[in-house]
């Protein structure tokens, strides 16, 4: 491949993704404190672990990539 088409393909990807980081501050409850995040607070610690975005950000590039790269071959 060309480096010019991977270039393009990944400045596409990053404003596809910009995109649904905007969107994705939007939301009501705000990406990164969906239910099902697991969240400790005690004594002056906090623990945070996002499975539930962790899950949805997976899945979102999963299927960009897949589309870039299904593209990539035509």
């Amino acid at each position: 491949m060309e480096m010019g088409k991977i270039l393009i393909m990944l400045g596409i990807f990053l404003i596809i993704f910009g995109g649904i980081l905007i969107l994705f501050e939007k939301v009501p409850f705000g990406f990164g404190k969906l239910p099902g995040d697991i969240v400790f607070k005690k004594d002056g610690f906090t623990f945070y672990f996002p499975i539930v975005t962790s899950l949805i950000i997976s899945v979102l590039l999963t299927l960009i990539l897949n589309l870039v790269f299904w593209l990539l071959k035509k």
